[in-house]
């Protein structure tokens, strides 16, 4: 079995894992991958916006299954150059992507489909979206309707702060051809979780639900980032609560997906916000595995996650997963100067007896001439505790974070705290 995994960071390090440990004696790929991925599976030289050369290296070895880790090739249509060649993929065709690659078509999607989320308008003119803003009561939320590297939501307290927003994006153009369409929506109060579906289109397989950090410090505080850290499973997501949001969210966005001529295949990740009622509604739709989200739920997925993806992209029937009655807390290291301008080339010390249950996945890591590992992107790594309980789990994830050092090192050491409160009463 030959299987290529596209991406370089730390989700695609996940990936790997989870594919390694299922096929032990697989060819495992990685295009371009880093340092991490490299101990389980051969690194390729080619980036993952080379969408022809990715196509071609699948045909040079042959390769039984493609799993695309980011959402940028996806949108340009890796899926379907695979597909076109005969090369099992799994990953979204371009215009099924388009659930994360435009905020408004996923409005647009969301609306006709019936599915709750914030009320909202897309504009591309400048004045009317202002004067949008003026008629509404913050706080609001303002996004770029394209992809922008999971930077593009700004929630706004104030009516200014939209108006600033908005011109930042449709006239100054902070986030390049991403923000030229913005949507406008109202904030939703409550608590957010992740939960991601793998699907064949109708039928799917609901994954350990998970909860993001985006702020950079503690207590949610600083700006926000890719992702600081995320545990899972999140205590308030019962089997009931899965079981509507399979029913009210995920199972009529695919239906009127399929209606549009878009079916999707792959995975499904809605990032809901669930009021104090405990109804979910849709923030967001991404096409892809979240990062830091599969750091922390694929150590839970005991068996059956390469026959899962397999079977979604050989379109047979899904495949059933195990999941451990375990908890995992992942803590992303982030380098000094990130989210703004992250700081390259800082060398990094790593001890090697780490206790039973902690994972480290490498993201934005480099080796020099001489071996030595530095840190070479925003979010350099992310250590992933797997125990019986939250707690142990969390003490792991943090004191694995603790004993990495390099320069300028960030992280948060409450990965978890809503859960550990929930926990204490």
């Amino acid at each position: 079995m030959k299987v290529l995994v596209v991406g370089a960071g730390g989700r695609e390090h996940a990936l790997c894992w989870a594919l390694h440990r299922d096929l032990p004696s697989a060819n495992l790929y990685c295009a371009p991958g880093n340092p991490g991925t490299a101990e389980l599976a051969e690194n390729l030289p080619i980036g993952s916006d080379k969408i022809d050369q990715i196509v071609g290296a699948a045909e040079e070895f042959a390769v039984d299954l493609v799993v695309v880790g980011p959402e940028a090739p996806l949108a340009r249509g890796l899926a379907d150059k695979l597909c076109a060649a005969n090369r099992p993929v799994f990953g979204p065709s371009a215009a099924a992507a388009r659930i994360e690659s435009s905020k408004a078509f996923a409005k647009e999607v969301m609306l006709a489909a019936g599915v709750p989320t914030a009320p909202s308008r897309t504009f591309t003119e400048l004045a009317p979206a202002l004067a949008y803003v003026d008629r509404h009561e913050a706080p609001l939320v303002v996004k770029a309707s394209g992809l922008a590297a999971g930077k593009g939501a700004i929630i706004c307290a104030t009516r200014e702060e939209a108006r600033r927003a908005l011109t930042q994006m449709m006239r100054d153009g902070i986030f390049g051809e991403a923000g030229k369409t913005a949507v406008v929506e109202g904030f939703l109060e409550g608590e957010e979780v992740s939960v991601l579906a793998v699907t064949n289109g109708r039928d799917l397989v609901i994954l350990p639900p998970a909860q993001d950090h985006k702020r950079l410090q503690d207590r949610d505080q600083g700006p926000n980032t890719g992702g600081m850290g995320a545990y899972s499973p999140v205590s308030f997501a019962t089997h009931e609560f899965l079981e509507r949001v399979e029913r009210r969210i995920l199972i009529p966005t695919l239906a009127e997906l399929e209606r549009r001529a878009a079916p999707f295949t792959g995975v499904l990740y809605a990032g809901l916000m669930v009021d104090e009622r405990g109804n979910p509604s849709v923030i967001e739709f991404n096409c892809r595995f979240g990062d830091p989200e599969a750091q922390v739920i694929l150590p839970l997925v005991t068996s059956g996650f390469f026959d899962l993806l397999n079977s979604v992209a050989t379109r047979t029937a899904l495949a059933r997963i195990e999941i451990a009655p375990a908890a995992a807390v992942t803590t992303v290291l982030a380098a000094a100067g990130y989210p703004g301008t992250p700081r390259r080339g800082d060398p990094i010390a790593m001890r090697s007896d780490l206790p039973p249950g902690t994972l480290i996945f490498q993201a934005g890591t480099q080796r020099d001439d001489a071996g030595t590992l530095r840190t070479n992107g925003g979010r350099v790594m992310a250590v992933t505790g797997v125990a019986p309980t939250f707690s142990a789990a969390q003490a792991l994830s943090r004191a694995g974070a603790e004993s990495i050092v390099f320069a300028g090192k960030q992280f948060r050491r409450d990965i978890g705290w809503r859960e550990a409160r929930r926990q204490r009463v």
